[in-house]
């Protein structure tokens, strides 16, 4: 009896949005370049912005159903705090973009530096749109760029996923930061 051995992948391989490598996928991975005792800090850096400004979007909507001042306050400060910790977890992200090239060679890691520089400039015009009186532009513009910020942090947390599971970036392992 004659048996064959297969090379795939847990994974599909959908060029080019979604890449995928056997040899990335047998590599050990790629250290992050910021990290405490072997414990990449990116991954903890993100938490706080997702959370405030997911939080920001639900304040709009509380405050578009209820046109209470409490929720235009609530969603400025957290739009200012999604906003100084996005500028955290960006520095951490890009010493990995810059001095890893496996993440600059593939379209993952592209798409989510883009996309969260697009995140932090949206961010920021929303936290100036309302900075003086928090209520005058939450309807329609406040609400919308909070409803863009969301979408865009679940597209680029997506990639964000990719570049850490499928590329094994920013994981523990003796991996070559260029390519495999």
């Amino acid at each position: 009896m004659e048996t064959t051995e297969t090379t795939s992948t847990p994974f599909p391989n959908i060029p080019p949005v979604i890449e995928s490598d056997d040899r990335e996928y047998h590599d050990s991975g790629v250290p992050s370049t910021v990290a405490i005792a072997g414990h990449p800090l990116h991954p903890l850096t993100v938490i706080f912005p997702i959370a405030f400004l997911a939080a920001a979007l639900g304040s709009d909507f509380g405050y578009w159903l209820t046109e209470d001042f409490f929720w235009a306050r609530a969603s400025l400060w957290l739009i200012g705090l999604g906003l100084v910790g996005g500028i955290i977890a960006a520095l951490t992200g890009l010493s990995d973009f810059l001095k890893i090239e496996r993440v600059r060679k593939r379209t993952a890691g592209w798409t989510h530096l883009i996309l969260n520089v697009a995140i932090l400039a949206f961010t920021a015009l929303n936290f100036f749109l309302r900075l003086g009186n928090p209520e005058v532009r939450i309807i329609p513009w406040g609400l919308f760029l909070s409803l863009v910020v969301g979408t865009l942090t679940s597209i680029t947390g997506w990639f964000g996923a990719e570049l850490s599971y499928r590329h094994k970036i920013g994981v523990v392992g003796a991996g070559s930061r260029r390519y495999p």
